[in-house]
């Protein structure tokens, strides 16, 4: 007997009780992030998975080990996460029994415009409405909805081929990683310097003097230490200069996201993230006022996770991938990655489509997880 077809009604319903489901299991994610460690060990992951939000990373966590201690895949930490469209390009499928991680998905609406300069002359176009004659047309994420993905192990089929893993010996950089970080530091207006000891620094490892436009950075450390400081250098500069709109509340959530974002752009480069300490979390997510701490982690998490990828996107490619099979032609809408160009003479963003083109995108305030 052929299956019955969802009601636009029911198909509603079953979505939003998917969505619901969603919220429950992150919130659950994040407030398993009690420690220090656990975030440093949550931010190492995210790393491995940086192409995707915050919020879908940690949902592919929880759901990838609860499979493992379910007997469902072998290895507690996902290596390849894919869509099921996706796997079969890469001549794979997803074995019988494996259900897939459930994440957010965008939803892209189009919108027409005869004055694209203009905010509010955009409008919405119908599923299958088209333009009028010199209506410039335009795409952007307008929600979100429930999407599947699954890791490697959950398929079978054609080999994937591996990703050189860099091997780094201890207190070693990965080769050009300090010139490219300092190249940004100096694209960003600051004088790089080195200090002899921390003694110059008044016990520091590195300083940033907004007002002198300055960075320092410890001479007398090994290089991957000097480097990890460098680049959390970088993340104060890029985000908590006084005045600019994304300077945190707290000084403590300062501190947690350059040493955050350091331990991801390292963690992309194979660098040992066993060093890194993070304060306990509980003593920085309740210092924003009438927030709720979840929700701080939530958007701590992501801007980290933005700047990282900011730093990183002007950095050789980093050996140690993003999570996505080598080789894949990326097709799944919940794959769009959203960036900003440096430089722009219109109000776009560019961004990555089902067919791996590139579309204008209009800005949209409060992206939810891709």
């Amino acid at each position: 007997m052929a299956r019955k077809k969802p009601t636009p009604e029911e198909a509603a319903a079953t979505r939003q009780a998917n969505l619901d489901k969603l919220s429950s299991q992150l919130e659950q994610a994040v407030e398993q992030l009690t420690t220090g460690e656990d975030w440093v060990r949550a931010i190492a992951f995210v790393a491995r998975f940086r192409s995707r939000s915050f919020n879908n990373t940690l949902l592919i966590w929880v759901q990838h080990l609860t499979a493992y201690e379910q007997g469902r895949v072998p290895e507690p930490f996902p290596s390849y996460v894919a869509g099921f469209v996706d796997w079969q390009q890469l001549g794979r499928s997803v074995m019988k029994g494996q259900p897939g991680y459930m994440i957010y998905q965008p939803v892209i609406g189009r919108f027409a415009s005869t004055n694209p300069a203009d905010p509010a002359s955009w409008r919405r176009l119908g599923q299958r409405e088209n333009p009028k004659r010199g209506e410039v047309v335009r795409r952007r994420m307008v929600g979100a909805k429930p999407g599947y993905v699954w890791d490697v192990s959950q398929t079978d089929g054609e080999p994937v081929p591996e990703r050189p893993h860099p091997l780094l010996l201890e207190g070693e950089a990965p080769a050009g990683l300090w010139e490219g970080v300092a190249q940004q530091v100096a694209e960003a207006g600051f004088a790089l310097s080195s200090a002899a000891s921390a003694v110059e620094l008044s016990g520091a490892n590195g300083v940033t003097d907004y007002a002198a436009r300055t960075v320092q950075v410890r001479a007398d450390m090994d290089e991957a230490a000097q480097v990890k400081t460098l680049i959390h250098e970088l993340a104060h500069v890029l985000m908590h200069e006084p005045g600019s709109g994304d300077r945190p509340v707290h000084r403590g959530i300062g501190e947690v996201e350059a040493e955050s974002v350091a331990l991801m752009v390292g963690a992309a480069y194979g660098m040992d993230t066993a060093q890194y300490t993070i304060p306990y979390v509980a003593s920085w997510s309740t210092t924003v006022p009438d927030a709720n701490p979840l929700k701080v982690i939530r958007e701590t998490g992501e801007r980290v996770r933005k700047t990282a990828l900011a730093i990183l996107d002007q950095l050789p490619a980093a050996e140690a991938g993003d999570g996505y099979p080598p080789g894949l032609t990326r097709t799944e809408p919940n794959m769009v990655a959203v960036r900003e160009p440096a430089a722009r003479t219109k109000p776009t963003t560019t961004v990555r489509t089902l067919a791996n083109t590139t579309v204008d995108v209009l800005p949209l305030a409060g992206r939810l997880g891709r």
